[in-house]
């Protein structure tokens, strides 16, 4: 007992010490920062936050204290954004200041220095774009139409036998979609080997990475000599991490060598590398480029799915008229394709009203300034933390009234055109590090989405007593947010089209 109070008083006094040294060395800027809240010495806006859902914070805060506000957290400057013009001047038209992201310690901490979508604003970055853009630009992403139909009728099938929420068989769509891409891998549902371990090294991740989190860590460096297990909770799994991320960069690659030796290979972004004796890519490299394909499409897009669901069951009036649209165009005996896509502009609004409802990322991915910039009189420092906090956008009742109601009509012009493109939603964030794989989670979620309409009907599950079970529309927590587990029924409407999915998948 007598220990821990003298180890506790020892880390208060090196604390106190720190702040100290830290107050004494801060910058006097030419200009005042943007406005925000008042904060405690050192801890600053920390003790004020919402730990699990900050964004909500940010929203308060931004409704106070307007579109741009500073804030502290253990002497971090960071820049939140609740404009998308904003963030559009800045991110987008001051890339070469905003393209770098912050350094967030639990990132190499938990063995994942691989990952493409923290990587620092430099050669390997762009190694890593160059890759993603050759398997996912536009006509690249168009030519998987064939892989998207039959994922998509898959998850028909899955969707009509499952018996709980809808995490599973939207999940196992979007899993099994971007692993045959990246490895050419048939996988067996969620019980696979490889999607048990990437969803629990998702799990601790997404958990770890933000920069609210990891601030302790910058502010304090010596913590990281400390053994994991002294911080408890998911700092305790950061081992635990590591040997995930080193077996799922390492495994599934060299499954795809062998295959390629053997002469067993399916087409994919894996076999294709490695079939290029003359490409500058790096083995390191590609293995980190296919994980990464993985682990940053899944759960975004696994998301959007969801929330389309459950947005089908509690607006009925809007299925109603997507599945009308759907019918009118497409014949009756025929599966909705991508080739359909420009007809039915109504299901492109549902899709960008998804996006906009729920943001998978509610506070988008950090970027950093990489020198001192000067926006609207307010002074925005070298190293400042950048966050647009997508749900604020979200939120916005100027721009979306009555925002918390899901309604496609937003994104329709007078005569029912869409007013913008689906890759430019605030979504798939802003400058050079707007996501790589737009278009591919564009046409995926279309396919699932158009072919779940033209079959099935999404209503209320029924509880033992034929009483329909409520859906709130709420959240999980985390870097990345997904609707929190709800059940939903579905009943066929369409026989003919069922059958010929049923044909198309060679089952009785």
């Amino acid at each position: 007992m007598l220990s821990a109070r003298i180890l506790a008083v020892g880390i208060s006094c090196i604390i106190s010490l720190v702040a100290a040294l830290r107050l004494a060395r801060r910058r006097a800027y030419p200009l005042p920062l943007p406005p925000g809240p008042r904060g405690l010495p050192f801890l600053g806006n920390a003790l004020q936050m919402n730990a699990k859902r900050p964004w909500l914070t940010y929203t308060a805060w931004g409704k106070t204290f307007g579109k741009i506000i500073h804030s502290r957290v253990l002497g971090i400057d960071m820049i939140i954004i609740s404009s998308e013009t904003i963030a559009r001047e800045l991110v987008d038209g001051r890339s070469a200041i905003y393209s770098d992201r912050p350094v967030i310690p639990t990132n190499a901490m938990a063995g994942l220095t691989f990952n493409t979508v923290l990587l620092p604003y430099g050669e390997t970055w762009r190694q890593h774009r160059k890759i993603f853009h050759q398997v996912l630009r536009p006509e690249a992403s168009a030519s998987y139409r064939e892989l998207f139909s039959r994922h998509a009728n898959e998850l028909v099938f899955n969707l009509l036998n499952a018996t709980s929420d809808m995490h599973k068989p939207t999940q196992a769509y979007t899993a099994s979609l971007i692993m045959a891409l990246t490895y050419g891998h048939a996988t067996y549902g969620l019980q696979d080997p490889f999607l048990a371990r990437a969803n629990e090294l998702l799990g601790i991740a997404t958990h770890l990475l933000s920069p609210e989190r990891a601030a302790i860590f910058t502010a304090l460096p010596f913590l990281k000599k400390l053994p994991t297990w002294c911080f408890g909770g998911d700092y305790a799994l950061l081992g635990r991490c590591r040997e995930l991320g080193q077996q799922l960069l390492n495994e599934p690659f060299n499954e795809v060598k062998t295959q390629m030796a053997n002469g067993t290979a399916s087409q994919s972004l894996v076999a294709d590398f490695l079939s290029q004796s003359d490409d500058n890519a790096d083995e390191d490299t590609m293995k980190a480029v296919a994980l990464m394909g993985y682990i940053g499409g899944i759960d975004t897009t696994t998301s959007a799915l969801q929330t389309f669901l459950m947005a089908m069951v509690l607006y009925p009036d809007i299925q109603a008229r997507a599945r009308e649209e759907l019918n009118q165009v497409v014949s009756h005996d025929k599966i909705p394709c991508i080739d359909d896509k420009a007809s039915l502009p109504y299901l492109d609004a549902i899709l960008r009203e998804v996006l906009r409802w729920f943001p998978p990322v509610p506070l988008g991915m950090a970027h950093a300034t990489t020198s001192d910039d000067i926006y609207g009189g307010y002074f925005i420092p070298k190293g400042a933390v950048v966050m647009v906090n997508q749900w604020a956008l979200s939120r916005d009742e100027n721009t979306f009234p009555d925002a918390s109601r899901f309604d496609p009509n937003r994104h329709l012009t007078a005569d029912g055109q869409l007013k913008d493109h689906f890759v430019n939603h605030f979504a798939f964030g802003n400058g050079r590090r707007v996501c790589p794989g737009r278009w591919f989670a564009e046409n995926s979620l279309w396919t699932a989405c158009a072919t779940i309409l033209s079959v099935l009907r999404v209503d209320y599950a029924k509880d033992s007593n034929g009483e329909k079970i409520d859906i709130k529309p709420e959240t999980t927590t985390g870097m990345q947010v997904r609707p929190k587990p709800f059940r939903c029924s579905f009943e066929i409407v369409n026989t003919t089209r069922e059958r010929q999915l049923r044909d198309m998948m060679d089952l009785k």
